[in-house]
This record gives C-alpha cells, sequence and structure tokens, in this order.
C-alpha cells in the first residue's frame, strides 16, 4: 500500500494498491482503498484546490508533479 499526498499542502489524497515496479501514471479505481479526494465532474482535487488528476473511466491519470507518495510497492 501507498499513501498519495498533495505536493502543496501534504494532505492524503488515497490510499492505494501499488503493484509491480515504476512511476505512478495511473491510478485503478478497484485498488484505492481510501479515498479523501474532491470530484468536480471528471477532476480529481486535494481539498485546498490542487488538481491531482482527471478521472477516465476505470481509472484516474495523474498529474505527476502534483502529488507525492510513500510506502511499499508489491512486487510481481
Amino acid at each position: 500500500m501507498i499513501t498519495i499526498k498533495c505536493a502543496k499542502c501534504k494532505r492524503k489524497i488515497f490510499r492505494y494498491l501499488k503493484i509491480g515496479k515504476g512511476r505512478v501514471l495511473r491510478c485503478w479505481k478497484t485498488r484505492i482503498s481510501k479515498d479523501y479526494s474532491i470530484r468536480e465532474g471528471n477532476i480529481v482535487k486535494c481539498p485546498c484546490g490542487n488538481v491531482i488528476g482527471i478521472e477516465n473511466g476505470k481509472k484516474i491519470k495523474m498529474k505527476q508533479n502534483s502529488f507525492i507518495y510513500s510506502g511499499t510497492k508489491i512486487r510481481r
């Protein structure tokens, strides 16, 4: 599990099950365990107003410099 936080205010955005190595480019909705984000249409935002990503069907396309994450990734 990794914790994705806002790069501006450091608040939690969501807890996510990351599988495999590499960067977080998109988050699958089925792997999000806790969601603290605010949704305005298909835009995913932090409570401070920072845009984190854009929702596209089953996944969220993440905006790279708007979040940070910590935790361990599961190897395949």
